[in-house]
């Protein structure tokens, strides 16, 4: 009752169309963007889940880069594929990320949360503790928001994890990893993070959480500083791989 009237008072739109929605829906995004969503399924790569050609896969199911060097993480999920270099049509994921991450609107968290689709791909009891990556204190100023912890918190919902925000600091501003390959991605973020409290990830199974991945090289340094501050395992989970 209470959201049909705000829908009334407020009437709702899509945020990656435009489309106007009906009053009575409680959902943010229309259907039709949410079907245009494209989805992260077999064959990906075992580590980092890349999404793979079958005619590419050895018998390791593993992709190119993790074959040559191996990762910090455990294993690496997304629930979605997004092109960060299509400027004209980016796709509605594209749209809400760039408006979420760049256009400084909090309000988009809900339509983030509802690109996850119905399932993720781990599930309870797998983890015990989600933990977001952190953004620079000089970066988190500007934006006043953490998109990655916004997400985070969403999904240790779902999986009825503890959620920690403060357990891992960004350290050392890093310029944007766009256009950078993967080496220059690892140097770029190297030495970028460290851990709070040793007390808060000793022994626990951490799902680090991001709004998207690309090479792994953020992924792997946070992984890093997570396992050598006593967590047990490291999976990473993103909204979004950039392919």
């Amino acid at each position: 009752m209470l959201n049909a009237l705000l829908n009334f008072v407020y009437p709702p739109n899509c945020p990656a169309c435009g489309i106007r929605l009906p009053i009575e829906t409680e959902r943010c995004i229309c259907a039709a963007c949410i079907a245009k969503i494209e989805r992260i399924v077999e064959p990906f790569c075992s580590i980092c889940g890349e999404p793979l050609r079958p005619a590419s896969m050895d018998e390791s199911g593993q992709c190119l880069r993790c074959r040559a060097s191996a990762r910090r993480f455990r294993s690496a999920r997304s629930a979605a594929r997004y092109d960060p270099s299509s400027e004209v049509a980016p796709g509605a994921l594209g749209v809400i990320i760039r408006r979420h991450k760049y256009g400084l609107d909090q309000s988009l968290t809900r339509a983030m949360a509802e690109c996850l689709g119905a399932t993720l791909p781990y599930v309870r009891g797998e983890h015990d503790l989600v933990v977001p990556v952190p953004l620079h204190r000089a970066r988190l100023r500007w934006r006043g928001f953490n998109q990655a912890a916004l997400l985070g918190i969403e999904v240790a919902r779902r999986l009825g994890c503890a959620f920690d925000a403060g357990c891992l600091e960004r350290v050392r501003a890093t310029p944007p990893q766009t256009a950078r390959d993967h080496g220059a991605r690892r140097r770029n973020v190297r030495r970028a993070f460290r851990a709070i409290d040793r007390g808060r990830l000793r022994g626990h199974r951490v799902l680090l959480v991001d709004d998207v991945m690309t090479t792994g090289a953020t992924a792997d340094e946070c992984a890093e500083v997570l396992l050598a501050a006593g967590a047990r395992t490291v999976d990473v989970f993103t909204l979004a791989r950039a392919l």
